[in-house]
């Protein structure tokens, strides 16, 4: 049995792990907030570059776009979106687990002949792959320490380089995408070549109406690039949301469970403590009982 001492050393031990929790909890939980105020703000702008797009490019005749032209695929690369750090849970587990089943199940082919890169963004993805030998294309970490638009771009350039000079033919990109605080979602997208906008019913012809300056094709070259930057700056926040929320409950379950084991340490200690001063108590009267009879 542990001694008196071991037990208030854990008890010192736990209760300094229990502050760290809340606090990582209480940075997680702003975070947290600020992270979900930028995906509600980030969704509405992607989703109307994506319905003007939508609504335009049928309009045009033979458009001819390398982000929009379906070619064979003979390589492909898997962008990995996940956490630069732990102590979230479940978070970078489930989504590289997800992420290596994909890469083996659906484009088996393309890693077993070498035709499959994988970009991670987040240090956790890096080190994942680069430990089992995965072919990196590139990689970007400590990118969530202060996420910006312009690292945003560095990332579409690098993968649009890596397309235009068809080092892949393909790039599909695997998340968490945020639903709720309790709850987020892998998702895979399929990000170049631009999947086909294909208008609703009535809308060819009601764009059509318009006169445009420049021209519809200089407004879709102009947006095709700033689609790309939308939608993975809203990946991101996604991911970083997602992150924060799962951090958030984590570290709260961390706090729950330190609260739970201080409480049976103090009881475990209490009664090793009354243990001792009952031993000490049978021993003075036992010890005064042997005089008297002496």
């Amino acid at each position: 049995m542990a001694t008196l001492r071991e037990i208030r050393d854990r008890i010192g031990s736990i209760k300094n792990t229990e502050k760290i929790t809340k606090a990582m909890k209480m940075i997680a939980s702003v975070k947290f907030r600020k992270a979900q105020q930028n995906v509600v703000a980030a969704r509405p702008y992607a989703r109307k570059i994506s319905d003007i797009l939508r609504n335009l490019i049928p309009t045009i005749e033979s458009f001819d776009n390398e982000l929009l032209k379906q070619r064979e695929i003979k390589k492909i690369c898997v962008v990995v979106v996940a956490a630069d750090r732990g102590l979230c849970g479940s978070f970078n587990t489930n989504l590289l687990k997800a992420a290596t089943l994909l890469i083996h199940e659906k484009y088996g082919s393309f890693l077993n002949s070498h035709d499959l890169t994988v970009f991670p963004i987040g240090k956790k993805a890096y080190d994942y792959f680069s430990k089992r030998n995965y072919d990196l294309y590139a990689r970007s970490i400590n990118i969530f320490d202060r996420l910006t638009f312009p690292d945003v771009q560095n990332v579409v350039k690098e993968i649009i380089k890596g397309y235009t000079e068809k080092r892949f033919d393909k790039v599909v990109i695997i998340y968490n995408e945020f639903k709720s605080v309790v709850q987020s979602k892998t998702v895979e997208e399929q990000f170049l070549p631009i999947p086909p906008f294909e208008a609703a019913e009535g809308e060819k012809s009601k764009v059509s109406n318009y006169i445009f300056e420049p021209s519809s094709v200089d407004i879709v070259t102009n947006l095709l690039p700033r689609h790309l930057n939308t939608q993975i700056w809203r990946i991101l926040l996604e991911s970083f949301a997602s992150e924060q929320a799962a951090r958030m409950t984590a570290m709260d379950s961390a706090t729950t469970n330190a609260n739970d084991l201080l409480n049976s340490l103090n009881l475990t200690y209490n009664r090793a403590r009354q243990a001792k001063i009952t031993t000490e108590i049978l021993e003075i009267v036992g010890g005064a009982e042997a005089l008297a009879k002496g």
